[in-house]
């Protein structure tokens, strides 16, 4: 069993005995809670304030990943380069991209992909069960171009994130127009803040998983 727990914009929690961080921010600087956990493993995408925070939930002998590829206590992370714009990073720069196995699960975190990703990067990518997606639209793609990457990438569940929620004060688009255009194609379900997965639970045709917080 894997819990996942989201805490609002790209910040995700995996855990199994060691807890992993995906891009936490520091909640007073866009206006909602900060992660209130501690992270063995913090894997930071970018070094933009809202994605950069490890201090947040570091403790001693907390590992640090910004970029490449690494096994640390069997969880294997692997990056790809990408973009923050449309113009190859010279708006908004550099993202990494994890590629993340943990134990049964396969994770991507897109971070604040930019661009629609070539069909080359799509096929290291390869297989996955787990997508985070940025459907916010301003600094990232929208919900339209986060739908048509969905049809194209090889996942199970689909997990938006980086859109507007009640006190977040960055200008991006509410998660309504994405749902709007997904719903034609996958169901989708509104779970919890955090849930727990077990392999069974990851079925075979894709669905949009929405988290609340």
């Amino acid at each position: 069993m894997i819990r996942i727990r989201w805490h609002g914009h790209s910040c995700f929690e995996i855990s199994n005995g060691k807890n992993l961080v995906i891009d936490p921010h520091d909640g007073a600087s866009i206006g909602i809670a900060p992660p209130k956990t501690k992270a063995d493993i913090v894997a930071i995408t970018h070094e933009h304030f809202d994605h950069n925070k490890a201090r947040i939930v570091e403790k001693e002998n907390t590992i640090v990943v910004r970029g490449g590829n690494k096994i640390i206590d069997g969880i294997e992370i692997q990056s790809f380069k990408a973009f923050h714009d449309k113009e190859k990073g010279e708006k908004r720069g550099e993202i990494n991209i994890y590629k993340i196995k943990y134990d049964f699960l396969t994770l991507c975190h897109l971070s604040d992909l930019g661009h629609l990703l070539d069909d080359e990067t799509i096929k290291k990518i390869g297989a996955i069960d787990i997508l985070f997606i940025p459907v916010g639209g301003v600094f990232t793609i929208d919900a339209e171009d986060a739908c048509e990457l969905c049809k194209r990438m090889d996942t199970k569940i689909i997990v938006p994130m980086h859109y507007k929620i009640e006190g977040l004060s960055l200008p991006i688009e509410r998660i309504d127009k994405f749902i709007e255009i997904a719903r034609k194609f996958y169901p989708i379900r509104h779970v919890a803040n955090e849930i727990e997965i077990e392999k069974e639970d990851i079925g075979e045709e894709k669905e949009v998983w929405v988290f609340s917080l």
